[in-house]
């Protein structure tokens, strides 16, 4: 007898599951392997990008984020914990600034970014005046 998990099929030996049940992707630059995350701060509101480098620092835990955009204004989601999972259900109703290549803030909240919420949120047009 096998070890075979609930709503999973055996088929010559490899078990398979729905990729329902599977852990969502995060998401990640191709090349680099940079995590993609959202960051919260005090002072400097929400922030999405790669995470380049986190140091705790006697001012807290600093990140260098690069290919970065401010999150002004969000529509679509309640939390940002809701945005890195899943996105926007609402990319009109969002305020994302231009990207940036680089910026270094001091982050009370990293969230990790799914590959869907990535998708999402990535194409979310610039907000202008």
């Amino acid at each position: 007898m096998t070890n075979q998990t609930p709503n999973s099929v055996i088929i010559s030996g490899v078990e398979y599951v729905p990729a329902n049940s599977l852990p969502p992707m995060l998401a990640k630059d191709e090349t680099t392997g940079l995590p993609y995350v959202i960051i919260r701060t005090y002072s400097a509101g929400v922030h999405m990008g790669y995470l380049k480098a986190k140091e705790s620092t006697l001012a807290g835990m600093e990140v260098e984020l690069i290919n970065t955009r401010r999150l002004y204004k969000w529509a679509g989601a309640l939390t940002i914990s809701e945005l890195a999972a899943i996105g926007t259900t609402n990319p009109q109703g969002c305020q994302f600034t231009m990207e940036i290549p680089s910026i270094t803030l001091v982050a009370i909240e990293i969230v990790p970014v799914t590959g869907v919420g990535f998708n999402s949120l990535t194409s979310v047009p610039v907000w202008t005046l």
